[in-house]
């Protein structure tokens, strides 16, 4: 059977096209690839890396042909060879071994995630047990949870968790979150802690980083206007996820795409307005490799909605400065 001539229209007009801003690399993910490809720089190949410096394929090939090599343990290492730690943070202990093996090490954990290492410290020195909201098997969660004695942190992930917990009334307690998560359901999570624990004591600041929160704001912008949202992203990146959610939670379809070679021109079908955005791990490259392959599909009309302007610029490690 033909198409009617209404489909046939829907489907060669412009497809309007909204791409959230802000979106991809934020301050962190910047500051770490450029640690690695400054200590290649220094040090010349290989430099070794522990798991991947951020959650992107695409990244860490670029990496790997300019001389990285990704090993998942510090022993993996070869005796001499200088080795970058991921932007998720480690445990304590890996740095510890790194150094009494001798190892050039630099540490490429994003500022924002050590903050909440020192946070843990605290907490912990002023007697308080740490209940640490995050997803179980995130490196962000295992390098915090590393950062201090085992039996002084709990892990919780949703708000059934919290009504598990069993400490005191008069339990000393504080609470510190991964920086990648729902801005909505940690609020959740966090006001089911209150609730249940009234001495409960909290973060000056909000743990989750500016990037989440921003990528977040601007996904909900655009995609009630929206039958479809693609989020460019890898599928181990929490902020990446949590994007598909904010999205559906929203009534609005969405799709977590790595390459443009992923998408199936079905999609689009019925589809009159498109959203776009990535995760903080993913670069422009690969948004404009999406919106070529769009293009290829359908005639397209391009908008960015921006919500924030993002500046936030990190140091680099004093021993790639000298």
């Amino acid at each position: 059977m033909n198409a009617s001539l209404p489909d046939i229209a829907a489907e060669t007009a412009p497809l309007r096209l909204l791409i959230a801003a802000p979106r991809g690399f934020c301050a962190g993910v910047d500051r770490a690839i450029e640690i690695v490809e400054r200590a290649i720089d220094r040090y010349g190949a290989p430099v070794y890396v522990r798991h991947e410096i951020v959650h992107n394929r695409f990244v860490v090939d670029g990496l790997k042909a300019k001389g990285a090599v990704f090993v998942e343990e510090l022993d993996q290492v070869p005796d001499g060879a200088p080795v970058v730690f991921s932007a998720h943070g480690v445990p304590k202990v890996v740095p510890q071994n790194a150094s009494a093996r001798g190892l050039d090490w630099l540490d490429a954990t994003c500022p924002l995630v050590s903050k909440v290492h020192r946070q843990a410290e605290r907490q912990v020195e002023a007697g308080r047990h740490i209940l640490f909201i995050g997803h179980k098997g995130h490196p962000e969660v295992i390098g915090t949870m590393g950062q201090v004695h085992e039996g002084t942190i709990t892990l919780v992930e949703t708000v059934g968790d919290v009504a598990g917990l069993t400490f005191a009334a008069d339990m000393p307690l504080a609470f510190l979150t991964q920086t990648t998560l729902s801005v909505d359901d940690t609020a959740e999570i966090v006001a089911a802690l209150q609730a249940k624990f009234p001495q409960i004591v909290g973060p000056k600041a909000e743990d989750i980083c500016y990037a989440t929160s921003n990528r977040q704001a601007a996904v909900k912008a655009i995609a009630e206007e929206c039958q479809l949202l693609l989020v460019i992203g890898a599928p181990n990146s929490s902020n990446s996820l949590r994007l598909v959610e904010v999205a559906e939670r929203l009534g609005t379809p969405s799709r977590l795409i790595q390459r443009a070679s992923e998408i199936d021109p079905a999609w689009l079908h019925g589809v009159t307005t498109l959203g776009l955005t990535a995760g903080a791990s993913a670069p422009e490259v690969l948004v404009r490799e999406v919106v070529q392959r769009i293009g290829e599909l359908r005639p397209v009309s391009e908008e960015t909605v921006t919500t924030a302007e993002e500046k936030m610029v990190f140091k680099l490690p004093r021993q790639l400065l000298d």
